[in-house]
């Protein structure tokens, strides 16, 4: 089948990439063949893949014309919604803008987990963002503070993570005691310089609005008209998770982030965001969302190394199992009386 769409000359370049990079990923992916005249696009192939690859370079247009910079994420994204019939929804995901940075740039989600992660943070008073690196959890999480905390919704703003190294011990630190956290809380930090600007953050900083503090700080404290973010909860013991979710107060709003498979915790130790998963899937007014692979916004070969690792992970598991059955068997058929 051959059909022939039409893309304005001045979005051609964004939707089709670099030396047409992106037409390349299609044509890999749908089987198809594309081919650019001027203010035209030409597609080839099979009828169910050119209807989907229409769908996608109408959608990808689409983005292109309000505005949006087509990365190598949008059309991957783009890609895997169309076999699963939900090329439409990558539409309606750009729609939901939840701020703009200092310099402008809008901040919305890009995937439909990210999406029904940001809808349950407007929704609930308390929200689970659980999943893999580089599925926006914690930006995410902070755009929608920052939004609040600028609209007046709540009074400030209270960032926490557990200040544990990740697998490596760096001793004592210089410098006072915010110089010592500060390294554990850089990746908040670097969120709030992005959309407030560093002069905005230092001057609600000062005025006690905005707190950045390790988890310990918490204890002994109540926690109302606050946004409250805990990130890296995975970090965090049985006891700290139970300690940070018995803070919370009246016209509060929490967000919780964390990946299970990054803990950081010494080894055998239970992980206090594992026992909240289990303790409170059940509770009103508590969300738990589960981004995967497919949510990662970053380079496309994170998402990769994300899935590989995934595969890897319970191929290990898999191979634990079996090993535990023969031990397991040899040992009962052991105990057997021999005939």
């Amino acid at each position: 089948m051959e059909k022939t769409i039409g893309i304005p000359v001045e979005h051609m370049q964004t939707v089709c990439g670099q030396l047409d990079v992106y037409l390349k990923k299609m044509e890999r992916t749908l089987r198809v063949s594309l081919v650019p005249r001027d203010d035209s696009m030409k597609i080839i192939g099979p009828e169910p893949m050119v209807n989907k690859a229409e769908s996608v370079l109408k959608n990808l247009l689409e983005l292109a014309r309000r505005g949006n910079t087509i990365t190598e994420q949008n059309v991957d994204y783009a890609l895997s919604l169309s076999f699963e019939e939900k090329e439409d929804q990558i539409l309606t995901i750009d729609r939901d803008i939840i701020c703009r940075t200092i310099a402008g740039k809008p901040i919305k989600p890009k995937t439909l987990g990210q999406k029904q992660y940001v809808d349950a943070i407007r929704e609930k008073m308390i929200c689970f963002g659980l999943g893999p690196a580089g599925t926006g959890k914690t930006y995410l999480a902070m755009a929608m503070a920052i939004q609040a905390f600028k609209n007046n919704e709540v009074n400030r703003m209270i960032l926490t993570r557990p200040a544990i190294e990740a697998g490596e011990k760096l001793g004592f630190l210089p410098g006072d005691l915010q110089s010592k956290i500060d390294p554990y809380l850089r990746p908040l930090y670097d969120a709030l310089y992005q959309i407030m600007g560093a002069e905005s953050y230092q001057h609600n900083y000062e005025k006690g609005l905005i707190e950045v503090a390790p988890l310990a700080y918490m204890r002994g404290r109540t926690l109302d008209n606050a946004y409250i973010i805990l990130d890296e909860a995975q970090n965090t013991t049985p006891a700290q998770m139970k300690m940070f979710l018995t803070r919370i107060g009246f016209g509060s709003k929490v967000v919780i982030t964390g990946d299970i498979t990054q803990k950081d915790l010494p080894a055998g130790s239970v992980s206090g965001l594992d026992v909240a998963m289990r303790v409170l899937k059940d509770v009103d007014d508590i969300a738990m969302i589960h981004l995967t692979n497919k949510d990662v916004v970053r380079h496309p070969l994170v998402q990769k190394i994300v899935e590989a690792y995934e595969n890897y992970e319970k191929k290990e598991q898999y191979r634990e199992k079996r090993t535990e059955q023969h031990a397991h068997r040899r040992r009962v058929q052991s105990r057997q009386p021999r005939r």
